[in-house]
């Protein structure tokens, strides 16, 4: 029994094809947008690559990206079919591309759908890259005269102040490195020297923080040094007044600012998805009344549409026993023995085996 049959006059034929027509034309701008929300997402991931570690973050705007020109072209060529369509004698052309091009549109819009839940789902590999990648320039922070690290130190400035952010997870991450570097450091000052002697790897470790971590919103000014120290400040309490410095760590900064920006693209996606599913429904029911008024031999009459010929179990059975039978038409017996590629041609002889041949008489 067929799924969701509906009957269609020509009439009606003819305006789901022009429908469709116009759809798909439509489908075609989604997947320049699909594209452009790829393109715009890799391109703030590639803007802060310097505090990402190398992974596969960026998966989810090149799959975009990909779905978005696959989609301009599945739906350019779907536009063209369904306007030939509404004539009968064209869509004889189409009849055996329809089926396939189906086929391959809804494996299309299935990667639509994964690629919005990706959106969803990346968010565990973005913060680990994030993590990652902040432990390493705030690490290299002080190196401002080494040749691939002198960038570090005003990218992670700019970070700071642009997300009002400081350090990886907090503040205090910048209590555990050396964020100050040895050229400026006076090591005839007897604090330096004994700063240095006091840790065991010999760096100087400070209570404090880069400039960037203030808040200018603060009244106070900014307090960078010594910020545990409560008698180092007048009428200053650090377990009780609120410090001057950003509290939220870059980290946690980031993770927000890009999941917002994924969520708002998965949701279109999802948007996009569900348009692109209901073209293809049409496209179906517009192939099977096609096919079915061929069949019927009268052009003008009224024809059956469906989204399935049979019931989804006799439709699956079906698909599994071609899918098992694939290459078997192909496999040649390797009984023992048995080496001719043509044991099963029929013999010619029809079973006869024993046929009495005729003498040809002699001349006399």
């Amino acid at each position: 029994m067929a799924v969701l049959k509906v009957k269609f006059t020509k009439t009606r034929r003819d305006k789901l094809a022009q429908m469709l027509w116009i759809l798909n034309w439509v489908s075609v701008v989604s997947g320049v947008i699909l594209f452009s929300l790829g393109l715009f997402l890799k391109i703030e991931i590639k803007k802060r690559n310097e505090v990402m570690a190398k992974g596969d973050i960026n998966s989810v705007p090149n799959m975009l990206i990909s779905v978005g020109v696959i989609a301009c072209i599945i739906n350019f060529l779907g536009g063209k079919i369904c306007y030939d369509c509404s004539d009968a004698n064209k869509f004889s052309r189409w009849k055996l591309v329809m089926l396939p091009y189906i086929v391959c549109t809804f494996c299309f819009t299935f990667s639509i759908l994964v690629g919005a839940l990706m959106c969803y789902t990346m968010r565990n590999e973005l913060e680990e890259s994030l993590y990652l990648g902040l432990r390493d320039a705030i690490k290299f922070y002080k190196d401002t005269d080494i040749p691939g690290r002198c960038f570090l130190k005003k990218t992670v400035d700019m970070l700071q102040i642009g997300f009002r952010c400081c350090g990886n997870n907090g503040f205090r991450d910048w209590f555990e490195i050396q964020w100050v570097s040895a050229r400026y450091l006076n090591m005839a000052s007897k604090e330096v020297v004994d700063r240095l002697k006091s840790n065991v790897d010999g760096k100087f470790l400070v209570d404090g923080v880069p400039f960037s971590c203030c808040n200018p919103s603060s009244p106070r000014p900014c307090i960078q040094y010594q910020l545990t120290n409560n008698s180092a400040h007048y009428n200053y309490d650090f377990l009780t007044e609120e410090l001057n410095i950003w509290m939220k760590g870059c980290r946690e900064a980031l993770l927000d600012y890009y999941t917002a920006i994924m969520r708002s693209i998965g949701i279109a996606a999802l948007l996009i998805w569900l348009f692109e599913l209901s073209v293809l429904i049409g496209v179906r029911y517009l192939q099977t009344a096609m096919k079915n008024v061929l069949l019927l031999g009268d052009l003008e009459g009224e024809s059956d549409g469906w989204l399935l010929e049979n019931s989804f179990v006799e439709t699956a059975k079906y698909n599994i026993n071609i899918i098992k039978n694939l290459g078997k038409a192909n496999q040649i017996s390797t009984v023992s023995g048995v080496n001719d590629p043509n044991i099963d041609i029929q013999n010619t002889n029809c079973g006869k085996n024993n046929i009495t041949t005729k003498s040809i008489p002699t001349g006399s």
